[in-house]
């Protein structure tokens, strides 16, 4: 009576790939780990992840000179 059955894990695997995936392709474009995307399948930790993702320096870009 409690629990998920097949359906419903089969399901939520689904739709975490699915909200996953995209978020995966930003993140390894901007030079992060594209695992990086599963942290916005969790409430609360995606929060945080995206305040750290859009606050710290991207590896992907260059260097500026003036900075």
């Amino acid at each position: 009576m409690g629990g998920l059955g097949l359906r419903e894990l089969v399901v939520v695997i689904i739709a975490a790939v699915v909200w996953g995936w995209p978020f995966g392709r930003v993140f390894s474009r901007a030079g992060y780990s594209p695992w990086f995307g599963l942290f916005m399948v969790v409430p609360l930790v995606n929060i945080i992840a995206l305040w750290m993702f859009a606050y710290a320096k991207w590896p992907a870009l260059p260097e500026r000179a003036g900075e």
